[in-house]
């Protein structure tokens, strides 16, 4: 799907090969090609050309994998937590290098929040090159988690449905989005949240693209929705307020019209994405 949310696509080789052969990546480490990332308040360095910047490894904890055959290590740094505070970075990375910062961003707030085990309280260890942790006192394993989030547009004839939160810039609107719970499917997820916050029934929910958010790791899933109607009750205490929007809105605003009648989410955002692709449907 033209165009690819950002975050998305194959990064570098993640070498999984490897992670469980620490005496390989130990050498790796040594080699004379080895590079550690970078850190900058809270996130990957990124310089002037837009590519991550990275530096001679000195016993980095966390092997990323292979870029052209070099491997490539973060220390564990940090991170950021919250998306507004680096947009304006974010909009300076190259889209070749933002799998491997999403990556970098994820699995490092991961360590931070997750160093005891959480079967029985004992400070667990890094292994498989920083892609798990072993508790040493019961041996259980402990994997980097990932959060899924869906996020749709939902249509009604020929408008689409935005809303805004509280946090948000001002007149900035966006996809309505939520957590997927236990033992609820993708479908499932996207008619129980609209019906909550816009109190809209839905039909016909379509997948369309997924990304990885970073913030502090979840997996965006993109979708369209239909609504049976157009009567809007909205939750409060979710969202400040909420419209429809139509297509001339949209491209207005996408196109950086001098006089928009919405601030579109960022490029970053994969709700720009699902947008971009309404337009283009």
């Amino acid at each position: 799907m033209p165009p690819e949310p950002f975050f998305s696509g194959p990064g570098l080789d993640r070498a999984d090969a490897l992670r469980g052969a620490p005496e390989k990546i130990a050498q790796l480490a040594a080699s004379d090609r080895a590079r550690e990332l970078v850190w900058r308040d809270g996130i990957p360095g990124i310089g002037a050309d837009g590519r991550l910047e990275w530096q001679p490894a000195a016993g980095a904890s966390l092997f990323l994998g292979l870029e052209d055959g070099a491997p490539r290590f973060s220390s564990l740094a940090d991170p950021a937590s919250q998306a507004f505070n680096v947009m304006p970075l974010l909009a300076q990375l190259d889209d070749a290098e933002a799998p491997l910062f999403a990556a970098a961003m994820s699995l490092t707030r991961w360590h931070q929040r997750h160093r005891y085990c959480a079967n029985c309280g004992q400070l667990s260890e890094i292994v498989r090159g920083g892609w798990s942790r072993t508790c040493p006192q019961c041996a259980a394993e402990h994997f980097p988690r990932v959060d899924p989030v869906v996020i749709m547009l939902v249509e009604h004839e020929g408008t689409v449905l935005l809303g805004r939160q509280p946090h948000y810039p001002a007149e900035r609107y966006s996809a309505l989005a939520g957590f997927v719970e236990v033992g609820e499917s993708i479908e499932a997820a996207v008619a129980r949240e609209v019906a909550e916050e816009a109190g809209l029934e839905v039909r016909d929910v379509r997948y369309v693209a997924s990304q990885p958010w970073p913030f502090p790791s979840s997996l965006m899933l993109g979708c369209f929705a239909q609504a049976l109607d157009g009567d809007l009750v909205i939750d409060t205490t979710e969202l400040e307020e909420a419209r429809w929007f139509t297509r001339e809105e949209v491209r207005g605003a996408l196109a950086g019209d001098a006089r928009p009648s919405f601030r579109p989410p960022p490029p970053t955002a994969i709700a720009r994405t699902l947008l971009e692709h309404w337009l283009n449907a």
